[in-house]
């Protein structure tokens, strides 16, 4: 059986009435600040950014803000690129590299990664452990990136949701109907119950 410290998180198995909105951002500086709009105006004050360094090395204004609104920040490694494809070495490059960047921007140091693509084996999540971090994919996937709607990006988010899920929201360019839906889907998920917590938070709630 694997060790639990070298298993990605989906979701955690918590009876708290809690979710985590996660946001991925590689590129574009169109959406992130309707979407932290979107979540200043709903009260949403926890929710966890992944963020590309690439990004961060270019709207590193945009990433302290993220910070600044209290906001967690997690590492969504540089190259947007399949880490099992890549060796040991070359992962370790492009971790180090992401977390260099995001910490001269936001004076964060990174203790949660989510793999470009979501892509990843028991090899690669044993050694982003080694290198301190916890390997969080999600449980909840919006599709948002897909542009599918607005009303389909809500009911993806919404429906059949479960305590301690991780929902998947993109805050890239690509992503161009996540601002409008965000209100509806913190709406109802509020209508649900939930609470929402960043995702470390999340992690603490974890029942044995």
């Amino acid at each position: 059986m694997m060790n639990p410290r070298f298993e990605a998180v989906y979701r955690v198995s918590t009876h708290k009435k809690c979710i985590a909105l996660t946001f991925d951002i590689g590129w574009g500086g169109k959406v992130p600040t309707p979407v932290l709009d979107a979540l200043q105006a709903s009260r949403v004050k926890k929710a966890t950014f992944f963020l590309s360094s690439t990004w961060v090395l270019e709207r590193p204004l945009l990433a302290r803000k993220i910070k600044n609104q209290g906001y967690e920040i997690g590492s969504h490694g540089r190259l947007h690129e399949n880490y099992t494809e890549h060796s040991n070495r070359w992962i370790i490059r492009e971790v180090k590299a992401a977390e260099n960047t995001i910490r001269k921007a936001t004076g964060v140091k990174c203790k949660l990664i989510r793999t470009p693509n979501g892509d990843m084996n028991e090899r690669v999540i044993q050694l982003l452990s080694s290198l301190g971090y916890s390997t969080i994919h999600w449980s909840k996937d919006s599709m948002d990136w897909t542009n599918p709607g607005v009303r389909t990006i809500i009911r993806n988010s919404t429906t059949e949701v479960k305590p301690g899920d991780i929902l998947l929201l993109h805050a890239s360019d690509s992503a161009r109907q996540t601002a409008r839906a965000l209100p509806s889907i913190i709406r109802k998920l509020r209508r649900q119950g939930y609470v929402f917590v960043t995702v470390s938070e999340l992690l603490r709630m974890r029942t044995k």
